[in-house]
């Protein structure tokens, strides 16, 4: 039996044969395996004390990582052999480096840590056995929105090391809300200067009585943004920018107010928006606003080599569009039907304006209003309609519905959340998600390119409450991207809460301020200590 998380496709073994790894194995790496061997050597290696020296392929006990065009794409085959030491192939580098991943759970929970604890007195032992693994979808997200609450740059890396010791391998980072502007765009500074900070915070969700009167703000650099990109394709993780557009955009009003509709409001009066909600403030319709997000769309592509560019396109109100001279003028010079078409023009220039420089929008499910842009991929989250009209329609959906996936939801359905808010999704709630929808035909199906869990962070103000909305539960949720087992039918919960039990053990190694599992809640253990406010 295996505990290891995500479950993988196939495992021989182990068997009782003994593989040792002590400070004289040596690390050997094909080229085009540099990505997993310098991980290797830097964090597992780190860990255990090892140096991992660079040694012959032929060494005995070595660990040996090599390319395998037999493999499918971030595909791995571990191989662990008494007398010859553990092998790695994989059909890409992505492949061999997810093979390192699981390599590093088999070495138990100190493989976890960045340091050895010393006192152990042994080498490393693993068993004879054979892994076969391979991903279910190319698309393994987690939406992180820095925008509500700041996450400092180290807090992004942490939690692209957590991304990648569970094989997931997509960060949708959402830059820009009502709230904050978070990424430095040198044609526009102000967009920093005054966009990224507000002057309070509401404490709580949106109807909360409760305020934190002291401003909060923060913004990544250009250097910031390229750190985080460089450290996260070490990890063959790729991270997707969130410019959110027409809507969600005060916070960039409030430093530039030409930007909204200032025909039908005062938008030099507008504040970065200090509650959580839908605000009825966003983007005016003109050549300016759209010539001014070109700009800062061109910053974005030279900062992120993602394919995918996000959009936003989400919870647009259109009063003001209605309201707006300068809208109604724009609507009826393009023979647009209504407001909702209004915003698919608006949409669709910045799908055109990316296709032509070889990128590919991404945008909320809203974008499907007034019709979709003709290259855009759908992430859904309104449930899974969206995600199967566009899927139907020939376009590429990635499926991240609220009622399933939405993590900053409570865990429980009683009153012992910090701030229980939405959908109740348990653990096994989340385990049992199954992202293609079976209405789907398999041509359908094919377009449900991977599936994503969301973080939204109105109410998680610092790290400590983000590690315990994602955790356990993320770890769930990779099993369902990675693990190939289309019938949640077959989802085995009760073996899954088993392997878990070890998988903790990792957890806290790696410092993860997770749920517990069972038993009372850490505020409930200690006497004299306020919950947070509900």
């Amino acid at each position: 039996m295996t505990d290891l998380i995500p479950a993988p496709r196939g495992v021989q073994g182990p068997w009782r044969r003994a593989v040792p790894l002590t400070e004289a194995t040596a690390l050997w790496a094909e080229p085009g395996t540099e990505t997993a061997e310098h991980w290797l050597r830097a964090t597992l290696g780190a860990a255990l004390g090892l140096p991992l020296r660079p040694g012959a392929e032929d060494a005995r006990d070595a660990v040996r990582l090599r390319l395998d065009a037999s493999l499918g794409p971030e595909a791995y085959r571990l191989t662990v052999s008494h007398g010859s030491g553990v092998e790695i192939a994989g059909g890409d580098a992505a492949g061999v480096f997810w093979g390192a991943q699981t390599l590093r759970q088999l070495l138990g929970p100190e493989a976890f840590r960045r340091a050895p604890v010393g006192g152990r007195g042994a080498p490393y032992v693993l068993t004879d056995q054979v892994i076969e693994d391979a991903p279910r979808f190319r698309w393994r997200g987690v939406l992180l929105d820095v925008a509500r609450h700041f996450m400092p740059k180290d807090g992004v890396l942490r939690h692209l090391d957590l991304m990648a010791a569970h094989k997931l391998n997509v960060l949708h980072l959402h830059l820009t809300d009502d709230q904050g502007w978070r990424i430095e765009i040198l044609r526009h500074p102000k967009l920093t200067e005054t966009a990224s900070w507000r002057s309070r915070t509401k404490y709580g969700h949106r109807d909360s009585p409760l305020w934190e009167d002291k401003p909060h703000g923060g913004f990544y650099t250009q250097d910031d943004i390229r750190e985080i990109v460089a450290y996260a394709a070490a990890r063959h993780i790729t991270v997707v920018p969130e410019i959110d557009v027409p809507g969600h955009s005060q916070a960039a009003i409030a430093a530039y107010p030409e930007l909204g509709n200032a025909d039908v409001v005062d938008t030099a009066a507008l504040p970065v928006w200090d509650t959580w909600g839908i605000n009825p403030n966003i983007l005016a319709p003109t050549e300016a606003v759209l010539h001014f997000y070109e700009g800062v769309f061109e910053e974005v592509l030279d900062l992120f080599p993602s394919e995918y560019v996000h959009v936003g396109g989400d919870e647009c109100p259109k009063d003001q569009w209605r309201a707006s001279p300068t809208a109604q003028a724009r609507i009826a010079e393009l023979g647009l039907a209504d407001e909702d078409q209004l915003q698919s023009w608006f949409i669709g220039h910045f799908d055109a304006w990316l296709s032509a420089r070889g990128r590919r929008l991404v945008g909320w499910d809203e974008i499907l209003e007034g019709g979709l842009a003709k290259g855009a991929t759908v992430s859904s989250w309104r449930g899974y309609e969206g995600g199967i009209a566009a899927a139907r329609a020939g376009h590429d959906v990635v499926m991240c519905p609220e009622q399933e996936v939405y993590l900053d939801h409570r865990q429980d359905p009683g009153p012992d959340e910090p701030i229980p808010i939405g959908f109740v999704h348990t653990l096994e709630d989340v385990y049992r998600f199954e992202p293609v929808p079976p209405e789907l035909t398999p041509e359908e199906s094919a377009h449900v390119i991977g599936t994503q869990a969301n973080l939204w962070t109105e109410v998680l103000e610092n790290q400590s409450r983000v590690d315990y909305q994602l955790f356990p539960r993320l770890s769930a949720f990779a099993e369902v991207a990675w693990s190939d087992l289309p019938d949640p039918s077959e989802r085995d919960f009760s073996d899954f809460t088993r392997r878990m039990t070890t998988h903790y053990a990792r957890l806290d190694a790696l410092g993860v301020a997770y749920r517990p599992p069972t038993g009372p809640l850490p505020w409930q253990r200690r006497p004299g200590v306020l919950g947070r406010p509900r």
